[in-house]
């Protein structure tokens, strides 16, 4: 448990208006070696730990959309910071069935 939740939903602008699933498929990786405990959703990602750690998360992934050719990146964030903790279950817990 980390003291944010971040969603992210990540919108590279291709060159020749390509499929964004492959970037956004990487964007994921980077989240998966990052470390941090997700939840992959159909229109964004919730990630679970220090907000400053996930905010380096969203830095590296936007520096890796330009890598593969995106000339510029929208990232949509919302952001949930309690110092005392929060857990992604903490808000989802009771519509798991």
């Amino acid at each position: 448990m980390g003291n944010a939740l971040v969603s992210i939903q990540i919108i590279p602008k291709t060159k020749n208006g390509e499929d964004v699933i492959p970037y956004v498929d990487e964007a994921i990786a980077i989240i998966d070696k990052s470390g941090v405990r997700y939840e992959v959703h159909p229109l964004e990602t919730t990630m679970e730990g220090d907000m400053a750690d996930l905010f380096k998360v969203i830095e590296e992934m936007n520096e890796r959309m330009v890598e593969m050719g995106s000339s510029n990146v929208i990232s949509q964030i919302k952001v949930l910071y309690q110092p005392a903790g929060i857990a992604m279950n903490q808000l989802t817990e009771k519509y798991k069935g």
